[in-house]
């Protein structure tokens, strides 16, 4: 019979303990951005459909977007479509070998989609309110 090993490594539960890399954070935030504006999605079309739905509707919908809450929610939205989207292009650069795959570029290039984030979430906020 075999004799059964016991592996003696350490175990972290403390999740708040474990700094994450940028690169990490970028690519969590950008799985998070993702499904953020999957829904979004559904909230727009009904927001779409209810304006075009009737004259009354547009004036309902219209009423909505006035709101200080919806227009958050709408700032939110954009903001994560933006950060989705330079991720995205971020991702395909790499994937298409027009970024170097070394952590410095990985991190350089995690700034710069940071940056160009905070860039269009300020114009998302001009443009809402």
């Amino acid at each position: 019979m075999g004799k059964t090993l016991k592996k003696q490594r350490p175990v972290n539960l403390d999740l708040s303990t474990i700094k994450f890399p940028l690169t990490a954070i970028a690519s969590i935030l950008h799985r998070i951005s993702g499904v953020i504006t999957f829904v979004a999605i559904g909230i727009l079309l009904w927001l779409l459909g209810l304006s075009l739905s009737s004259p009354e509707g547009f004036q309902h919908a219209s009423a909505m977007l006035n709101g200080l809450v919806v227009r958050f929610i709408l700032w939110g939205i954009l903001t994560a479509l933006a950060y989705h989207i330079a991720g995205g292009i971020r991702h395909m650069l790499m994937d298409f070998g027009f970024l170097e795959e070394t952590l410095a570029a990985g991190k350089r290039s995690a700034q710069i989609t940071f940056t160009i984030t905070v860039v269009l979430s300020v114009l998302a906020g001009v443009l809402v309110w």
